[in-house]
């Protein structure tokens, strides 16, 4: 058994990678952070939507919220991956998406985060929007750069202050075939979590 959590830059591709993922996996839980944010939003202050939670809710509204969905989290049981974002972009600067309270009331085993060309970012996000799947902003090649430093940054600092493992799966080369990068972190995030769920020690090469 084990609860781990899996990052990514929005629009990256982490949901199909982890869809993918859970094929391999018997019983693996997929959980949305967010989800789990706005749920507990609407029992807790009659929310309406994800929208109405970011642009309604006041900052100590969001902590407290946030703080509720972690402790629901760190409650969980099984084979948990859980998956959000390290770094939310604001007008007021990057908010941290695990702070220190959140991430040591989930207590994850690994933390884990999916590093990508900032140039597949944008080209993935541009075929949501066309597809209608969600509206995503523009981000310049040099803004989605910066958003995915600070967000490995920010994955470090939440693995540090909850002692567990930092995994960083690098995704920066140019695909050969169509989902190649769907297969290659889905090869390499299931190898990684039967290995946890063995005990097993997992060397570099593994994930690299």
């Amino acid at each position: 058994m084990y609860k781990v959590i899996v990052l990514a830059l929005p629009g990256a591709g982490k949901t199909t990678i982890l869809h993918r993922v859970a094929e391999q996996i018997k019983d693996l839980k997929i959980i949305n952070f967010g989800d789990v944010m706005f749920e507990e939003a609407r029992r807790l202050l009659a929310v309406g939507s994800r929208d109405d939670m970011r642009r309604l809710m006041d900052s100590e509204s969001y902590v407290r919220i946030q703080q509720r969905a972690a402790e629901v989290l760190g409650g969980l049981s099984g084979k948990i991956v859980i998956d959000t974002h390290a770094a939310i972009r604001t007008l007021n600067g990057y908010y941290p998406g695990l702070p220190p309270t959140v991430t040591q009331l989930i207590r994850p085993r690994s933390v884990i985060f999916l590093e990508f060309r900032p140039e597949d970012i944008i080209s993935r996000r541009i075929k949501d929007n066309v597809a209608g799947i969600r509206r995503r902003e523009h981000e310049s090649i040099e803004e989605v750069e910066e958003h995915q430093r600070i967000s490995m940054i920010f994955a470090i600092a939440s693995a540090t202050y909850s002692s567990a493992y930092f995994v960083k799966i690098s995704l920066r080369y140019p695909e050969t075939y169509p989902y190649q990068h769907v297969d290659d972190a889905a090869s390499r995030l299931t190898q990684y979590l039967r290995s946890l769920e063995k005990g097993t020690y997992v060397s570099s090469e593994t994930v690299r």
